[in-house]
């Protein structure tokens, strides 16, 4: 039956008023009125559930040549479409129909047909497969040989797409005679490397290009053959052919450095110029080269030292704006302030679910934030030649460090005293690029570089003062360091002035610095306090939509850095009221709603008491959104064909900022959690599918935990299997906060929590003692094992050996706390109960005691204990011999703090 439909396919034909109406519709979809196409777009719509409409579209693309092309092109990319949602609806005979029909215009004499169908092909193998598609690739690989050079570019663009859509599949499919069909393909297209068609070459090249990075053997028994032909490629006419053999080194390099590195000083001798290519795609290929460069091994790395003399004012030269850069830029638009933003400019905002983390000694920090080195000046959305330049002379100076400065100082002098404002500004970004890597050789100048770069946050030119911004920023952490009167007065007063720029990409700018200048100086801003929240007051009421975001951003950071010192009635009237009055004109599905909750739930921690006030309404907002996406999530799940999934962000925001309240609000929050139905939605978030609610459910059951157990604790044998299911190293952040939650609870259950602390040490036992546990994961998990030892010794004391050494290196870095503090008193405990089990290693837990700065006087006189007790019970002699490879100041340490 199937093979009778198909031959009545074959032999189709259009009814005629049909096809009309096709073609009409189709010419009608060009026109740009909207309202024209909402319209042809829900006709379009309704004639999907004729499959025939398919078989029109087909026959539209293939057999009407007297059509023009954007018609035909359009009716294939709309059967793409169809393909992409209702392929595997379609009944055999149109999928062969369609197949067949591809196949007879691959070599249409339109590039832009051949492209499209190349795209036909493709999405068919990728929503079905080559299996599916028998003699499509031994088709493909004949016409690639046509005398027509039409067939030949037409097959060649079809492989490959297929290769770049379905590599993974051509890699596993068979070939002939228990081969793979690439031990066939691979060899066949290096063939094309001297085709006269410089598109065949390109589309040859590109091909083989996409099997790089897994280097199956195919390419691997072929690699030396491949180098040499891109040898030969290297210096071809077409850029296109040029950018194939830049993107394929690249890829190399990071894979198989080893096949490159007796080539290599060619290879960098030739990425050297094509970096400057005339051709910005194929310099961009390039300059992708030196990012990959950097992340090399030591033994390679070495082979580029002798050329950065050449290479720094290649990549200087490349980040350059063009006059083309500049006109997009609007760079000479000074006033735009009033000018609404286009939407379709503003990034789309993904909210980050808290962790739970420890403040750490010697200002070290935690998990690094993976925006903190965004060198995106907001140039262009997309990743271009000045961005790739900027971001690669980045890593090289924190690979060669001060060897970059030895080419770069003369530069930097030449181009910051420039005349010419494009010049000055891309010495301005490249004194900002090597903040990172060059610190140590560029503090000497920094005297003369910042009051420079202060009095260029004034330039007339926006572009300049916009980039000055994002510089200081790189240098913010020294400037806190010297003396307050010396910068940070003027920078914080500058920078305050540009927040208020006529300028948008200014303002923006400034309101980005400002908030890494604020997680560098913390307190040190207190003086200028006032002068900030009322220059953010102002801020607030002449943002534009982007700006505003960022403004958000800014806020929340301060109240980060700053803490409780925000709790002062003056400036929360100054700070709330535009806050609030934003959070009261959106809707629940803005999703402006998340960075406005993660400013106030910065706001709610910091201000503590002083939040309350305002608590009400945003505590029930917050249920709501729960609530409604819950509800959501439910309906989507049970009813698919009716019902999208919400955006779980929603409630993840809302879980963050009630928990952020908690933590500020302490026991205040009591009378909102007795009053609602928060245990309840809690339950259900801490088993979301969704890894982020349930990281966000834990951080917030912790802080509740802290703030009003008695509303936690009738929930508690329902909420503990949940946790413990949670232990899982895989979902480290998930982990984390579950970790975290039990400890708190333990703290509160006291001895109640026996009956689940086996369940419990087993699982952190395993976590404390696994390779390549995160740090916060492991201080966490240190934590709550030491505060499940204070409040169930017995239970826990016998494992001791087991973890000891891990735990004492896990919390040797911790600031002096709470959560340290009762860790430790833990530990003390069961070394009281169990003191042969930290013998072997006795030298851990005497650095960990070590690392106290100010321990509790109690705590104090329970190290001194142990200590004490050690040295009586093993004597003088063997304390000595014990105590003597102790580094110099451990000993030290030791016997000053607890005379041992």
């Amino acid at each position: 039956n199937e093979y009778k439909s198909y031959l009545r396919m074959a032999d189709w034909q259009p009814n005629n008023d049909s096809l009309h109406q096709v073609i009409e519709l189709l010419k009608e979809s060009q026109y740009p009125c909207t309202l024209t196409q909402r319209a042809i777009q829900q006709k379009l719509e309704a004639l999907n559930q004729y499959h025939d409409f398919n078989n029109y579209l087909i026959y539209v693309l293939a057999k009407l040549t007297n059509q023009d092309e954007p018609t035909r092109s359009l009716a294939g990319l709309i059967l793409k479409n169809n393909l992409k949602g209702y392929y595997h609806s379609f009944p055999p005979n149109v999928k062969q129909f369609i197949k067949r029909e591809c196949l007879s215009c691959i070599g249409d004499p339109s590039s832009l047909i051949r492209a499209t169908v190349g795209i036909l092909c493709t999405t068919i193998v990728s929503k079905g497969s080559l299996e599916d598609w028998p003699g499509l690739l031994e088709h493909l690989c004949t016409m690639i040989g046509s005398k027509n050079q039409h067939e030949c570019e037409g097959a060649f663009g079809a492989l490959q797409k297929i290769c770049e859509d379905s590599s993974e599949q051509l890699e596993t499919m068979p070939g002939a005679n228990g081969t793979k069909a690439l031990d066939t393909l691979i060899p066949l297209f290096m063939q094309y490397f001297r085709h006269e068609s410089s598109k065949v070459r390109s589309c040859a090249l590109a091909c083989i290009n996409q099997f790089i990075i897994n280097l199956p053997p195919a390419l691997m028994d072929n690699l030396g053959n491949f180098v040499q032909g891109l040898t030969m490629l290297a210096s071809d006419d077409d850029p296109e052919v040029r950018k194939n053999v830049c993107r394929a080194l690249v890829m190399l390099l990071e894979v198989r450095v080893d096949q490159l590195a007796p080539h290599m000083n060619d290879i960098i001798e030739y990425m050297l110029i094509r970096t400057q290519d005339n051709d910005e795609n194929v310099a961009l290929e390039a300059c992708e080269f030196w990012l990959a460069y950097a992340e090399l091994p030591t033994e390679v790395l070495a082979l580029l030292s002798p050329y950065l003399a050449r290479l720094v004012p290649i990549l200087i030269q490349g980040m350059k704006y063009t006059e083309l850069d500049i006109m997009l830029l609007k760079g000479d638009v000074e006033d735009d302030e009033m000018v609404p933003d286009n939407e379709q400019d503003i990034k789309p905002r993904f909210h980050r679910a808290k962790t739970h983390q420890q403040g750490y000694l010697n200002g070290e920090k935690g998990a690094p934030d993976e925006d903190d080195d965004d060198m995106d000046d907001e140039a262009f959305a997309e990743w271009n030649l000045r961005k790739c330049s900027a971001a690669a002379l980045d890593a090289l100076s924190n690979v060669y460090k001060d060897d970059i400065l030895t080419p770069l100082l003369p530069i930097l002098m030449q181009t910051l005293s420039s005349a010419e404002w494009e010049v000055k500004e891309l010495g301005i970004l490249a004194l900002g690029a090597v903040a990172e890597g060059c610190m140590n050789g560029i503090i000497p100048h920094l005297p003369q570089l910042v009051p420079f770069l202060v009095n260029s946050l004034s330039d007339k030119k926006t572009l300049v003062r916009s980039i000055t911004c994002w510089t200081l920023s790189r240098y913010a952490h020294w400037i806190v360091t010297q003396p307050a009167d010396q910068y940070l007065k003027t920078l914080v007063t500058e920078l305050l002035k540009r927040m208020l720029d006529t300028n948008k990409r200014v303002q923006e700018a400034a309101c980005s610095a400002f908030a890494t200048l604020e997680e560098e100086a913390c307190t040190e801003l207190l003086p200028y306090l006032k002068f900030i929240l009322t220059t953010f007051f102002e801020a607030f009421k002449k943002y534009q939509h982007k700006s505003l975001l960022i403004l958000y951003d800014a806020i929340g950071t301060l109240a980060d850095s700053i803490g409780f010192h925000l709790n002062n009635q003056e400036y929360i009237e100054i700070l709330m009221p535009p806050l609030i009055a934003k959070w009261n004109n959106l809707k629940d599905d803005d999703k402006d709603l998340f960075p406005l909750l993660e400013c106030l739930s910065s706001i709610a921690t910091a201000l503590g008491t002083g939040f309350v006030p305002y608590s009400e309404p945003v505590y029930q907002r917050c249920l709501l959104l729960i609530q409604k996406t819950l509800t959501a999530s439910m309906m989507a799940a049970t009813q698919p064909d009716q019902y999208e999934k919400p955006d779980k962000d929603f409630m993840i925001v809302a879980l963050d900022l009630l928990s952020g309240m908690a933590e500020g609000m302490e026991s205040h929050i009591e009378g909102h959690v007795q009053n609602s139905n928060i245990l309840a939605l809690l339950y259900q978030c801490m088993q979301d599918e969704m890894s982020e609610v349930r990281q966000s459910s834990f951080a917030l059951l912790g802080d509740l935990t802290k703030a009003c157990f008695q509303h936690v604790k009738p929930y508690i044998k329902e909420l503990v299997p949940v946790l413990v299911n949670n232990l899982q190293p895989g979902y480290i952040s998930v982990c984390n906060n579950a970790t975290w939650a039990i400890g708190e609870i333990s703290i509160q259950l006291q001895g109640d929590m026996r009956p689940f602390v086996g369940v419990i040490l087993k699982e952190l036992i395993v976590i404390i003692n696994r390779q390549n546990t995160p740090k916060t994961l492991l201080e966490n998990t240190a934590i709550t094992i030491g505060r499940l030892g204070l409040v169930c010794t017995d239970d826990v004391a016998p494992h001791l050996a087991s973890f000891i050494r891990l735990w004492c290196a896990s919390l040797r870095n911790i600031r002096d706390n709470d959560e340290k503090d009762s860790a430790f008193r833990g530990v003390c405990a069961m070394i009281s109960v169990n003191p042969s089990g930290i013998i072997e290693d006795f030298i851990y837990v005497c650095d960990a005691i070590a690392s106290w700065v100010s321990p509790k006087d109690d705590l104090k006189m329970m190290f001194k204990q142990i200590l004490h007790g050690y040295k009586n019970q093993l004597g003088q002699e063997n304390w000595q011999k014990i105590t003597e490879p102790f580094p110099p100041l451990l000993r030290s340490r030791l016997s000053e703090t607890y005379g041992v």
